[in-house]
């Protein structure tokens, strides 16, 4: 798998466009906005678009989500957890930030440990709520790479002051699901550098509560 990371957006938002080198066909994950400057990518390195993955509802992470699957026929997933969320203004911030709100919509809902298939890889869902209630990450077990969105950045984590965020439950997504994978998986967060859990064990805020939890 190649990974190409644009920073998009207002609050600059990692967009992950994930390539099979092989048979050129790649997954966007978390199209915060700029439609078309990801669409123009996804031309420049010549590979088609098969999906979007959404880690989470909040507008900095969906805002080019439904321009780019009209453009491209292509489904959007999510956790099926964040329905709400994606469909409620006032959870997905669009009110809030942009001035006006947007009821948004999956076209695919994921459950938590479901895979999805797509351009060769098996993506599968880990719920990692928090962040929002259906905050997920998408593990691709044969790469070692998660996609963790607002869960999991380099030594930091989500804000968890949003609606449906949780503390409790952000250090428990982290501490046992995310800290469960293999060390040397590579983490591709929502917002600033790449990490790896390894890493994360060792410097995260929340590795206090490793054993405790």
């Amino acid at each position: 798998m190649e990974i190409k990371k644009l920073i998009v957006g207002m609050v600059q938002t990692n967009c992950y466009i994930a390539i099979n080198p092989g048979t050129k066909e790649a997954v966007v994950v978390d199209p915060g906005d700029e439609a078309g400057r990801i669409r123009s990518e996804v031309e420049r390195l010549g590979v088609k678009a098969q999906a979007i993955l959404l880690t989470h509802g909040h507008f900095d992470h969906v805002m080019a989500m439904e321009e780019l699957r009209d453009g491209w026929g292509v489904p959007i997933y999510a956790c099926e957890k964040e329905a709400e969320v994606l469909a409620d203004p006032g959870k997905n911030l669009t009110g809030q930030f942009l001035g006006g709100g947007s009821a948004l919509k999956a076209d695919v809902l994921l459950s938590d440990q479901e895979t999805a298939s797509l351009a060769g890889y098996d993506f599968r869902l880990l719920h990692t709520p928090g962040h929002t209630g259906g905050s997920c990450c998408y593990y691709v077990e044969s790469e070692k790479v998660l996609f963790s969105g607002d869960t999991l950045f380099q030594e930091s984590y989500g804000r968890i002051d949003f609606p449906t965020g949780s503390g409790r439950q952000i250090a428990e997504s982290i501490v046992k699901v995310l800290f469960a994978l293999p060390d040397d998986t590579a983490v591709y967060p929502g917002h600033m550098g790449d990490t790896t859990i390894g890493d994360e064990k060792l410097y995260n805020p929340l590795a206090s509560y490793i054993g405790r939890l």
